[in-house]
């Protein structure tokens, strides 16, 4: 969705733009040009093998755009926007979920289409647990909960009940075991339609073990408080649940006064420090589908800051 992306980033000359999932860096790279002359590009990710890669593309093309690449979790980005010395941003993207180039790579245990161990960290480098640690020490009700939560999975119940029996043989290790008992949990009528019946439970490990959704409310939370005036946020989700954190997250932003109507006075405190943001989301146009497959379930939402303080204005 660049089209949409740049539009709603709205960035110019000499601004500083901040790619919180900068992955392969595609958004980042196509947008450089609309922060020329003396832009700042911050590029944030958890993989460090993704960030690595995607700084030496970036740096072959910036030009007079400086770059500053940042190994990290965007739920942390208080501390890691605190390493540039920066006094604000900008602009803040977003765009949740997993990167084409972690999907592309077997080894890292996300796609339920090639055979690999069950990993599915998002920074391998830290100790947290992969996907079958998660799958062979929780019981079945923490099992169907998460499958239920994050992949939103019609038959969680009936998937955990068949993983707490299949590893009592032996435990789960790789994405085709895992792949295999969800087919076999599912009623085949229930699996002529939607695609791969293991989709939902992969996506719901990954969420978990990533904590993707309490990142992005750190994430969004430290984004509007880094935002310059008139500053802009894009966020682009493909889960139910992550479009509804954003929604909430901008509605929150926007509303002002909470006390009674009736009340002769403000005691609240409360003021809005977003002016508008995106009620409905915006969603790929249908030529980009067929282009991109992946794109098929994106969600962008945008906001932007109030220009100065709304306190300032009613005092």
């Amino acid at each position: 969705m660049l089209h949409e992306v740049r539009a709603a980033l709205a960035l110019g000359p000499g601004e500083v733009f901040c790619d919180c999932t900068l992955g392969g860096a595609g958004h980042s790279l196509a947008l450089l040009h609309d922060i020329q002359p003396d832009g700042r590009l911050i590029g944030i990710d958890r993989d460090q093998q993704a960030l690595d890669i995607a700084s030496q593309r970036i740096t072959a093309t910036a030009g007079d755009v400086q770059f500053i690449g940042l190994h990290g979790n965007f739920a942390d980005l208080d501390e890691l926007l605190l390493e540039t010395r920066l006094p604000g941003v900008d602009a803040f993207l977003f765009d949740f979920g997993v990167s084409s180039p972690q999907l592309d790579i077997p080894q890292r245990g996300f796609s339920y289409a090639q055979e690999a161990p069950l990993d599915m960290r998002m920074d391998p480098g830290q100790h947290t647990k992969t996907a079958a640690e998660l799958l062979n020490s929780l019981n079945e009700t923490e099992l169907a909960w998460i499958l239920r939560t994050y992949g939103e999975e019609k038959w969680a119940a009936r998937i955990a009940a068949f993983v707490v029996k299949a590893r009592q043989l032996h435990p789960l290790q790789t994405t085709g075991e895992l792949a295999e008992l969800v087919r076999a949990a599912i009623p085949a009528s229930a699996r002529r339609e939607g695609g791969n019946p293991a989709k939902r439970t992969f996506q719901a490990l990954r969420i978990a073990v990533n904590g993707e959704l309490e990142a992005i409310e750190s994430g969004l939370e430290a984004a509007l408080r880094w935002l310059n005036p008139a500053g802009r946020i894009v966020a682009i989700s493909y889960h139910s649940l992550e479009d509804r954190i954003v929604k909430e997250h901008f509605a929150r932003g926007a509303k002002g006064c909470v006390c009674p109507p009736q009340a002769p006075l403000c005691v609240c405190g409360q003021v809005p420090i977003i002016a508008r943001y995106a009620h409905k989301p915006l969603v790929p146009t249908s030529a980009e589908k067929q282009d991109n497959p992946r794109s098929r379930s994106a969600k962008l939402r945008w906001a932007v800051k109030y220009q100065r303080n709304v306190a300032e204005d009613n005092s």
